[in-house]
């Protein structure tokens, strides 16, 4: 069974401010469920994931950003789920992007992501773990403390935003009864161009 693979963007101002986007859950079946989610989507045949990461920015958020400067994931998550339009392994893998600040354009997002999209938000690491929202990925906030950790070492005074030895491990987000909820492990197969 072939993976679903997903280019996703952990987005973070000079405030330590990540950009989640709010989407339905179902968006025609009221009442309207809601969940917070990074920008990004899926990889075409093909296309590096830092290319699919590129091109999911601008789509979503207006965010240009050339994918040779993303570097590699900072994080994973896949498993099995059920969404209704199509079911299957998943995986998500995570790149960390550094802006000053930046106004959100979503004019760029296709038919269906508009279909789902409720709005967007800027939310620090304290305002992420004190909220009662659903937020996805799991685990977001360790990550994303690491991240944003002020680096140490000669000529790293006053630098935000560490480069992981490795990508981390998220826990999967969608759980379902019939199947084992399980983490995606990194093989050979999921080399990043």
């Amino acid at each position: 069974m072939a993976v679903r693979r997903s280019a996703r963007l952990l987005i973070v101002d000079d405030r330590d401010r990540v950009l989640l986007l709010r989407f339905a859950f179902e968006p025609t079946v009221p009442p309207q469920r809601y969940g917070w989610c990074t920008p990004g989507g899926g990889v075409r045949d093909g296309e590096p994931l830092s290319t699919a990461a590129a091109r999911e920015a601008a789509e979503e958020t207006g965010l240009v950003v050339a994918a040779d400067e993303l570097g590699d994931p900072v994080a994973y998550t896949g498993g099995y789920a059920n969404l209704g339009f199509t079911d299957g392994e998943f995986r998500d893998d995570f790149f960390f992007v550094r802006v000053a600040s930046h106004t959100v354009d979503t004019s760029r997002m296709e038919d269906l992501e508009r279909s789902y999209h409720a709005g967007e938000r800027w939310w620090s690491v304290h305002e992420l773990a004190e909220t009662d929202e659903i937020v996805y990925p799991f685990g977001l906030v360790p990550l994303l403390t690491a991240l944003i950790a002020p680096t140490v070492g000669p000529g790293a005074a006053g630098s935000h935003g560490q480069r992981l030895a490795t990508p981390v491990a998220l826990p999967w987000h969608h759980a379902d009864e019939s199947r084992p909820t399980r983490t995606c492990a990194p093989n050979a197969a999921d080399t990043i161009a």
